[in-house]
């Protein structure tokens, strides 16, 4: 992907929305290490994925 400059009210809102999704990864995963139903374990292990992978790619914005 071609580098496209930022500007610094868009490079805050990126780490905004990076930590956002870091948190909700944190917190899926937490919770699905206490879920005792299958089905809501799951759900919540595919949740934490889903935003690490989410962070991951607006870490890519930055780069």
């Amino acid at each position: 992907m071609p580098h496209v400059p930022v500007t610094q009210f868009e490079l805050q809102h990126l780490r905004e929305l990076i930590g956002a999704e870091q948190l909700a990864a944190k917190k899926a995963q937490q919770y699905a290490q206490q879920a005792t139903n299958p089905q809501l374990k799951d759900m919540l292990q595919q949740i934490a994925a889903r935003s690490t992978q989410a962070a991951q790619q607006l870490v890519g914005f930055l780069q």
